[in-house]
């Protein structure tokens, strides 16, 4: 499941064939992938993968067209919407409580609106002093221009800013949208995420093991998913197909902190008893656009039913990328981003590639680190 992202959904094939090519050489295993293929409702696209003798089908979420509608967002919704949020996120109490969780993510967030401002302010200035500019005939006729120009030239900063290395606009939509989701004013969601948890209950018995991978924003929206399958079948992940969950690149804490988001925090409760569903979170501490401080669930202010719910998998920047690739790279905040997506320049580091094409099955790496946490905790609680 991807994040706010409205590229195509082939974008995603063409990077998981360009890396699986690069994870085969470097582990010495090839990787064959298939071609896409389109689900006639719009909801899926689909391709598989051989490797090691293992036959996986990949199948992405389909939501770009959702992304569309919000990204980008009207340049008169974005500069009335923009004041609106901050001074509820600011009153709430919402803007210290992610600081604590995520002081870079919350850097980050913040300053983008804060250029948002800048740059409306700023566009503004630059309209009236064009305005001064007139001949004294024209005054004060010429201050009615004011308002049309700086909304030109705002419009013109967003275009030049919607890309690398600020994403303004993106960031801000982005931002616009998840806090909509915590209030419940992303009704267009639901039909798309029930859909989608139907697939992924149908699969359930037809494999000999079920991952859902929820990648940024859909770190919160797949937990969602999870929630629908087993409102609709408790018994799903009881039946000897194992399920499992992974969390990668996770920003849930950006979505449960909002004190509007009462649903979703019921929703992360009732899915962190779940069990049956195995659970692996996949932390970057290089990675800027996400939140791994702590336990997502204590980050939520919710209890922690187990020591190693979620388990932890915690990935150093060294191996996935190495030398003179690490100062390159390393303040373009979205290729860090997808760094875990990609193929490790390591032969024996994390690689996302090798993790959901590799022989060994996902259930088992997360019974692994599950034991290593909960190792953790044990000695913590001794005093060791």
């Amino acid at each position: 499941m991807p994040g706010f992202d409205p590229r195509d959904p082939e974008t995603y094939w063409g990077l998981f064939r360009r890396e699986a090519r690069l994870t085969g050489a470097r582990r010495g295993a090839a990787i064959t992938v298939g071609d896409p293929v389109r689900s006639a409702d719009g909801i899926e696209l689909t391709w598989t993968a051989e490797a090691h003798g293992v036959s996986t089908r990949y199948v992405l979420l389909r939501w770009e067209e959702i992304v569309r509608a919000r990204f980008p967002q009207s340049d008169w919704t974005r500069l009335t919407g923009v004041p609106a949020l901050l001074w509820r996120l600011w009153r709430s109490g919402y803007k210290a409580d992610l600081q604590r969780e995520g002081w870079r993510f919350a850097t980050v967030i913040f300053c983008v609106h804060y250029i948002y401002i800048a740059l409306a302010l700023l566009s503004l200035a630059a309209a009236a002093s064009l305005a001064a500019l007139a001949p004294s005939a024209l005054q004060p006729w010429s201050i009615l221009a004011v308002p049309p120009l700086a909304f030109a030239f705002l419009a013109v900063l967003m275009r030049a800013t919607r890309g690398k290395p600020l994403y303004v606009p993106h960031l801000v939509d982005d931002t616009a949208f998840t806090h909509a989701y915590a209030a419940g004013a992303a009704p267009e969601m639901q039909p798309r995420l029930d859909a989608f948890a139907a697939r992924i209950g149908a699969a359930e018995g037809e494999a000999d093991e079920v991952v859902v991978v929820g990648h940024s924003t859909s770190s919160f929206l797949g937990i969602e998913v999870l929630d629908r399958v087993l409102a609709r079948d408790p018994g799903f992940g009881r039946r000897g197909t194992p399920v499992s969950f992974v969390s990668i690149g996770s920003v849930i804490p950006w979505l449960g902190l909002d004190p509007a988001a009462v649903g979703f925090r019921d929703t992360l409760a009732r899915f962190a008893r779940a069990a049956q569903i195995g659970w692996l979170d996949v932390r970057a501490p290089w990675d800027w656009l996400s939140i791994h401080k702590r336990n997502p669930l204590t980050a939520c202010g919710l209890p922690v039913p187990d020591a190693g719910r979620p388990a932890e998998l915690w990935v150093m920047i060294h191996d996935l990328i190495t030398g003179s690739d690490v100062g390159r790279r390393q303040w373009n905040l979205f290729q860090m981003h997808f760094q875990l997506l990609m193929a490790s320049q390591s032969a024996t580091g994390f690689d996302y590639l090798d993790m959901v094409t590799g022989p060994e099955p996902v259930h088992t790496l997360i019974a692994r680190c599950r034991a290593r946490v909960r190792t953790r905790a044990t000695a913590a609680e001794a005093g060791i």
